[in-house]
């Protein structure tokens, strides 16, 4: 078990070592792996926070439902205990048609034509507010509401929660597939960088099969050093994305006072950030892995000739 600990022990003392000899091309592709794998986790984080955040961004939907013309009071106390009770309203505001004429009055600029009506038009309302504000949601509580004794229209204004669902879902599809490309980059850019070194050390390798030395005990530095070179550029990545994250929300204090409620994107979790290292290392690892085996088949083959 001591060996096995050392033999890797060595083989990652050997990958950092590579990193030392060539310390500007090492920076260079660990940047390069950085900004690569920042874009599509900057996206993620800005539709999860959009996504969080849609309430304070948007006029909250809201469900009216509208009370028969000849409701009396016990019909409108029985509709009011019904949404007391219904696990999808959040909170209604109940509007009486005397004071809902009164702000027609004053919102339409008709007040001498409001005034020459014979008796008011307007019916008892209630305005409701629904626990979870998704569009399936929304028309759950619009259809629940309508099958309601003594209601007779019942509203429902979802168009944005619908545009804002369809974006947020075009959104994501757009980070996944950009994030398949660029894990396909880094394990390229792994590969190429792995496949340079295997023939600048190719005499050294040949030396090293002729003593007996196993294919993965040559393989291993180079893994070692794809993980390592992955794994610094998700803590690139992740210093930009939260970089980002502070200069925009350093910005943000006007649009927080336009709309009256504190705004701001939220840092990655825990979870994320340990996320980011952990792919972008076995990404490298991967990378390397089909780099190397794919060179010394190669190198064994010409040596056979």
């Amino acid at each position: 078990m001591n060996g096995w600990l050392a033999q890797h022990g060595r083989s990652f003392a050997a990958a950092l070592a590579r990193f030392s000899q060539a310390p500007l091309g090492s920076a260079l592709n660990v940047l390069v792996i950085g900004v690569a794998l920042s874009l599509p986790v900057g996206l993620y984080v800005v539709i999860d926070n959009l996504q969080a955040s849609s309430p304070q961004l948007a006029a909250e939907p809201q469900v009216s439902a509208f009370m028969a013309l000849d409701a009396n009071r016990a019909d409108v106390a029985q509709i009011e205990a019904r949404l007391k009770q219904s696990p999808r309203v959040a909170h209604y505001r109940f509007v009486p048609r005397d004071q809902a004429l009164q702000e027609l009055k004053q919102s339409s600029g008709l007040a001498d034509v409001v005034d020459s009506l014979p008796q008011n038009p307007l019916p008892d309302a209630f305005i409701v507010n629904a626990k979870d504000n998704s569009p399936q949601a929304l028309e759950a509580l619009r259809e629940e509401i309508r099958q309601w004794p003594r209601i007779a229209h019942v509203q429902l204004d979802a168009a944005w929660a619908r545009r804002l669902d369809a974006v947020l879902r075009l959104a994501r599809l757009v980070v996944a597939i950009l994030g398949v490309l660029l894990a396909l980059a880094l394990i390229a850019i792994t590969f190429n960088t792995i496949r340079l070194q295997v023939l600048t050390r190719r005499d050294e390798i040949e030396v090293i099969k002729l003593i007996g030395a196993t294919d993965a005990f040559m393989r291993r530095p180079f893994l070692y050093y794809g993980a390592l070179q992955g794994a610094v550029g998700g803590a690139v990545a992740w210093l930009i994305v939260n970089g980002g994250i502070y200069l925009i929300n350093s910005n943000l204090g006007e649009l927080s006072h336009v709309y009256a409620s504190l705004f701001e994107l939220k840092y990655l979790a825990p979870a994320d950030s340990l996320r980011m290292l952990i792919f972008p290392a076995v990404l490298g690892w991967f990378g390397a892995w089909l780099s190397v085996g794919l060179h010394l088949r190669l190198i064994e083959q010409d040596y056979d000739k």
